[in-house]
């Protein structure tokens, strides 16, 4: 497998997230990218580490199962930024190091349980569902002062901030509006006491936007690795895509 491509398509999307910065009038050091490399495989991946990176967000406990065993030499911190089943939470526990999907007291409930029988703890983000699409997850913006306090009471759960799917639209000001939402929800549960210093939101087709709003860090696949649907094609810079 040709994986050359990879090296540019890194470049070129960190310009575009500084670029981004800039005209936010933001730091671009303030600003993380996470490649996402779900339904990629291992020797992708292995490319991409071989580039310097070490943390990739994963949609499916499975796929971080069966990809940190070909790639144990790696020392890769994989990301759980799909929705999590309940009975999943056996594989993330052991091999996650972070949970960016946390959104039910049922999925507290079994992290913990499974973390204390690991003897670990993980950074999470809640998730917030801040569009009215059906198909999106997350907590109701609502129930999060709730929820935000009921979390003080896991100890193996280190809860770093909020994360968000922004909704599927071609009008900007209503995906900015999604993360403009995240962040004052953020503002107000820090208002409140809770130490929340990171806001993940923005994929490979609206991060601009995300950034925009104060995200602190990008979930990036299609712009890294190529487009799923047209494996062939290694970087679609205008396909609006989720990643």
């Amino acid at each position: 497998m040709d994986t050359a491509y990879l090296a540019s398509n890194w470049v070129r999307i960190r310009r575009r997230v500084d670029d981004a910065c800039r005209m936010a009038g933001r730091d671009p050091a303030d600003v993380d990218i996470l490649p996402v490399s779900k339904t990629f495989g291992p020797e992708l991946i292995r490319a991409a580490v071989a580039l310097g990176l070490h943390r990739f967000g994963e949609n499916k406990a499975q796929e971080i199962r069966d990809k940190s065993a070909s790639l144990a030499d790696c020392d890769i911190d994989w990301v759980m930024i799909g929705h999590l089943q309940t009975n999943k939470a056996r594989d993330v526990a052991r091999l996650a190091s972070e949970v960016q999907s946390l959104d039910r007291l049922e999925l507290v409930e079994a992290l913990d349980r499974r973390l204390q029988q690991e003897r670990r703890a993980i950074d999470v983000l809640v998730q917030v569902k801040t569009s009215s699409e059906p198909s999106k997850y997350g907590l109701p913006p609502e129930q999060l002062p709730d929820f935000l306090n009921t979390l003080r009471g896991y100890d193996t759960l280190r809860v770093r901030g909020l994360m968000t799917l922004a909704i599927h639209s071609s009008e900007p000001a209503e995906v900015r509006g999604c993360f403009r939402l995240l962040r004052e929800l953020r503002d107000q549960a820090v208002a409140q006491g809770h130490e929340l210093t990171r806001l993940s939101m923005g994929m490979s087709d609206d991060f601009p936007l995300a950034i925009a709003e104060g995200a602190t860090e990008v979930r990036i696949g299609t712009a890294i690795f190529g487009n799923r649907s047209y494996p062939d094609s290694h970087y679609w810079p205008e396909a609006p895509v989720e990643s």
